[in-house]
């Protein structure tokens, strides 16, 4: 079996392919620990991938095992020149594995930059292929098993207690969010803590009032009674919430400019005067927002920030600072050095519009049109923006979902030569007493030990499908500790 094969055929996995090879790669290396009566564990430090105590392959222990697609010397000193520390503390060596071949040349570099107390030592591809013929058997029923072993793994994966992986993921934030090549991605989450509405209760109020206004008899027309029947008729028909958009956006407009302002005034209205008064529009978790992005004494912390919402609450929060920021909402903005941009993916809807001259020319991203003239557009604006920091910087992600197809398609494009994961997203943990029950009543009729076995797999496997989009998962159980979390980085503990 030849590494070249292994490649070509997860080539057809996409960027999900790599970790499909490191997984392989791990499994050999297990393999020649036991013929040496030598083990892997998980590393503890949450840059390398394995560790071996006692040795490995004639190498004597302890040993940190990094893996990556590619070596270069400029990004091996750039991510692991502030591990060296660690490993002189430790005494650990450090093997650094890389899926494509060295050179005696990179060998050299490593060792002339390269601290004399730090031990560091390279694999290439001849590396790989001499384990694989030194394993053959167990190479080749690999092979013939690779996505159904890295999905076994993904699911089987005993990792430490969730709040202290997190904790370590923060520290990671921590680091990217001083460096300055940080970037931060909002959805509905961020405008729900204020007390909007979420989309659902969004598109129903609309189709309330698309039907109140169409009605021959608007004062026997009510809208709990309305409500009902859209319910109704959701239950019946199922549609999404991107053709109920789009049968709403019929229904309210035409096609002349008048009515799509007509349009544009009535899900703004709507929008505002949905929001449940009894939370602060200044919320917690939109105050540590703004707090991130004040400049610390060597700069701006962050670079960008791109919003899928609507709404101008983070707008308001930012003037309330006394921040310096620009709206971004179409093609031809563009901020000087001394503005934080807040590019609106999906559009603007500001209550105030007189605040801003060139509001009308703002694209809205409402129904399924907008989503597919983007989707179909490579070089749309928004795309392009949210591609570059996606590539460029370290993205957090707060309030999304993570399930708009064309941001998972951007992630993608992105992860094509992946490296660690480095962008983070909050992702809400289930656990067993929610997931159980619904208050007193009983939602899941089986074993405690088996849903929490199930969770447990769930969970995993979600981080697994995540890393392969270049995303790291911030767990978190009740939404009030992401501000608590977001402070921590400001103040970098």
């Amino acid at each position: 079996m030849e590494f070249s094969i292994i490649e070509e055929k997860l080539s057809s996995y996409g960027s999900g392919g790599y970790f499909l090879l490191e997984a392989y790669l791990l499994q050999l290396l297990k393999a020649e620990a036991n013929s040496y009566n030598q083990k892997i564990e998980s590393s503890t430090n949450d840059f390398f991938d394995a560790f071996a105590p006692n040795g490995l392959a004639g190498i004597d222990g302890p040993i940190l095992i990094e893996i990556k697609q590619k070596f270069s010397v400029q990004n091996f000193f750039r991510n692991t020149s502030k591990h060296f520390s660690y490993l002189q503390k430790t005494g650990s060596t450090l093997l650094f594995i890389s899926l494509s071949k060295n050179t005696e040349k990179d060998s050299e570099l490593v060792n002339k930059i390269t601290p004399k107390e730090t031990k560091i030592i390279l694999w290439g591809v001849d590396e790989i292929q001499k384990l694989m013929h030194k394993h053959a058997s167990l190479a080749n029923e690999l092979s013939e098993k690779l996505f159904s072993n890295h999905f076994r793994a993904a699911i089987e994966n005993n990792i430490d207690d969730w709040k202290d992986k997190r904790q370590k993921l923060v520290s990671t934030i921590i680091s990217e969010y001083q460096t300055g090549r940080f970037s931060l991605l909002l959805g509905a989450g961020v405008s729900s803590s204020a007390g909007l509405p979420d989309w659902d209760t969004l598109l129903n109020s609309l189709f309330v009032s698309m039907l109140m206004e169409d009605s021959a008899d608007e004062k026997s027309a009510d809208p709990d009674q309305t409500s009902s029947i859209v319910k109704r008729l959701r239950q019946m028909d199922g549609p999404s919430a991107l053709m109920l958009a789009r049968y709403i956006r019929k229904g309210i407009t035409a096609d002349s400019a008048t009515e799509q302002g007509k349009f544009i005034a009535t899900v703004t209205t709507k929008l505002y005067e949905l929001r449940n008064k009894k939370y602060s529009i200044n919320s917690e978790l939109i105050k540590a927002i703004a707090n991130l992005c004040v400049p610390s004494r060597t700069g701006a912390n962050v670079r960008a920030i791109l919003t899928y919402n609507f709404d101008d609450l983070l707008e308001r929060e930012l003037k309330e600072q006394g921040l310096t920021y620009r709206s971004i909402f179409e093609e031809i903005e563009l901020p000087s050095p001394e503005e934080l941009p807040i590019y609106h993916a999906h559009g603007f809807l500001p209550e105030d519009r007189s605040q801003y001259s060139n509001i009308d020319k703002a694209t809205l991203v409402f129904s399924e049109e907008g989503y597919h003239h983007i989707y179909r557009d490579a070089y749309h604006w928004s795309n392009l923006v949210q591609l570059n920091s996606l590539k460029e910087t370290s993205c957090l992600m707060i309030g999304l979902s993570l399930t708009d197809p064309n941001l998972r398609r951007l992630l993608e494009i992105s992860a094509k030569t992946p490296e660690k994961p480095r962008h983070f997203a909050f992702m809400r943990r289930l656990s067993y007493e929610t997931f159980h029950k619904d208050g007193d009543k009983t939602m899941v009729r089986a074993p405690a030990n088996v849903i929490r076995k199930f969770l447990e797999r769930h969970h995993n496997l979600n981080e697994a499908v995540m890393k392969e989009l270049g995303v790291n998962i911030i767990w978190y159980e009740n939404y009030d500790e992401i501000p608590k979390i977001l402070k921590d980085i400001k103040k970098g503990i």
